[in-house]
């Protein structure tokens, strides 16, 4: 196998270190695989952006799903997935998730996490969006992911795993065969170790998470810039589903002028009892789906928007004065501050909402032990599609597929590992090239292609607004090859020019693969295309980056992923 030959432009790694596996991301994939492959006896490193707990999973509000309630069953937590999913979850995959998940959880609580339970001492369970049962494990009442996050973090530094913060993953290294064999990073500010380096490691886990900040609005931290597909990409990994990406319905509305991170307002609140209303008081969603304000997400961000345009206003509402002060106070405390900061009380008034961006459904293609087409690179959490979430996120699953696929992940790592230990080696990597393969971006173009994407990608999509960003974002990319080209002039390497090169990335993928699915699915709405397709579209669109740069994007035959290449050590 060979990569694309296409890296980012940056200095030659000035220090190194050597691992078994390299972790890149801290949420709840990331520490689950490194705290999975330590306790193997594997010499685990792990990488992350920020802060241990900077990433997605701290500001998870909602919680875990698993059938751990009385009456529940995997097969019911099985059959609500694949009806959010739309036709395009691997089944499989999915059986998986639901059946090994709940040990997952009970696994995830022995390392230290706590979840609210009742006087009995049982652990509650709440609902959300297309769920027909009670099965949502929280913590804190609103703030389970930063619980997640703690305990995880905590267990890390307890067992001594090296972690390096602050650190940007630039691009996967690979040996001569095309295997991986470590990732070049740059570490920001003061520390250890400091500039442009590289872990040594015959596995790389990518658990970067997602890529909100593709978009103006989005429930997504500063850090979801599509670092992980971006460097896939490169690598020669294929990418599948980009175009499902999840638009959370109920994202607190701060004005049509507001960009960045965006205050999100958990499902579980509506699961509760809080209802969708427009500025007449009127429930909308009554009689647009049996379950009006707990359908799938997908479902009541159309409804919104629908709304929204009928109306001609710039959002929506969601009244849950009737739970009173108490309640608030108790079980959505983070939620509640985060509206009285931006001069709200849900208390006494309606919470102005509108769709933003949430969750990428789609990602890195793997396998069901997360391994990609890259042998040695594996994926889990946001940044991979391993076919758990077709079309649309069920709810509280994505907790739960980090858990759940970064044990298998781990175990697969063990297991190649513990059959070749008598000859295993850090692989030596190839030595890039000096000339860059591919430009930077400045840093203000972020905003350019954050409010193209907006415009032509959102919510709402059609052939035209899709050609559009089309044009755009190749424009964006030209200015830059062209630079690079007749000039030899690219942006100065930087984080900011490094991140905005990456969103332009996974943003070309995404509009490619919109523009070929002509229909409307699960969180994918193509206004020009408004039914859905069984028969020319329930099947996945995989993306490839090409060594001159363009995309190949392919449809696959049926519903079913072809299979992924196996592990090095399987070849």
């Amino acid at each position: 196998m060979s990569t694309t030959g296409i890296r980012l432009y940056a200095p030659a790694p000035g220090w190194s270190l050597e691992a078994d596996v390299v972790v890149v991301g801290s949420g709840v994939a990331g520490l689950t695989a490194a705290l999975r492959c330590s306790a193997a006896g594997l010499k685990t490193v792990v990488v992350t952006k920020a802060r241990l707990d900077a990433g997605s999973t701290r500001w998870a509000q909602g919680g875990v799903a698993a059938a751990l309630g009385e009456g529940d069953t995997p097969e019911q937590h099985l059959h609500d997935t694949l009806v959010a999913g739309v036709g395009l979850c691997d089944e499989d995959a999915v059986r998986t998730l639901v059946t090994e998940g709940p040990d997952a959880v009970r696994r995830l609580i022995e390392t230290g996490a706590h979840f609210d339970t009742d006087s009995e001492g049982a652990i509650e369970l709440a609902r959300e969006g297309g769920h027909h049962r009670r099965r949502i494990a929280h913590a804190g009442g609103d703030a389970t992911g930063a619980e997640i996050s703690r305990a995880l973090v905590e267990a890390v530094r307890a067992r001594g795993i090296p972690t390096v913060e602050n650190a940007l993953v630039l691009d996967l290294l690979t040996d001569a065969d095309g295997r991986t064999a470590g990732v070049s990073l740059h570490v920001m500010g003061e520390g250890q170790h400091d500039g442009v380096g590289a872990v040594h490691a015959p596995a790389v886990v990518l658990a970067t998470g997602g890529m909100g900040q593709v978009f103006s609005a989005t429930s997504n931290p500063s850090v979801s810039t599509g670092d992980g597909v971006a460097l896939a990409l490169r690598a020669g990994a294929e990418v599948s589903d980009l175009e499902f990406v999840q638009f959370h319905p109920t994202v607190l509305f701060l004005g049509a002028d507001a960009e960045g991170q965006q205050p999100l307002v958990s499902e579980a609140v509506r699961g509760e009892g809080a209802h969708l209303v427009d500025a007449d008081g009127v429930r909308f969603m009554v009689g647009q789906h049996e379950l009006a304000e707990l359908a799938p997400r997908d479902i009541v961000a159309k409804g919104i928007t629908r709304r929204m345009q009928e109306k001609g206003t710039e959002h929506m509402y969601l009244d849950a004065r009737h739970f009173g002060a108490e309640m608030w106070e108790n079980r959505f405390p983070t939620i509640l501050a985060a509206c009285r900061a931006h001069g709200i009380d849900p208390v006494t008034e309606p919470i102005p909402v509108a769709p933003a961006a949430h969750y990428a459904s789609g990602g890195v293609r793997t396998d069901r032990h997360g391994r990609t087409t890259v042998p040695g690179l594996y994926a889990c959490g946001e940044v991979a599609c391993t076919g758990v979430h077709g079309a649309n996120r069920l709810a509280s699953n994505s907790l739960l597929e980090g858990l759940v696929y970064a044990e298998r992940i781990a175990a697969d790592i063990a297991a190649q590992h513990a059959e070749n230990a008598l000859h295993a080696r850090v692989p030596a990597p190839v030595t890039q090239p000096e000339t860059p393969a591919h430009p930077l971006l400045p840093p203000e173009a972020r905003f350019t292609i954050q409010r193209v994407m907006t415009e032509g990608a959102g919510v709402l999509r059609s052939a035209e607004s899709l050609s559009r960003a089309a044009d755009q974002l190749a424009r964006t990319h030209a200015e830059a090859a062209g630079a690079l080209a007749e000039h030899g002039k690219t942006a100065e390497p930087g984080v900011d020019t490094w991140e905005t090169t990456n969103l332009l990335c996974v943003a070309r993928v995404l509009v490619a693969a919109a523009q070929r699915r002509e229909e409307t699915r699960g969180c994918h709405w193509r206004q020009d295309h408004a039914d859905r397709d069984d028969a020319a579209w329930r099947r996945h669109i995989v993306v490839r980056l090409n060594p001159d740069r363009t995309l190949t994007a392919t449809t696959t035959e049926t519903s079913d992923f072809p299979p992924t290449r196996p592990s090095p050590q399987e070849q």
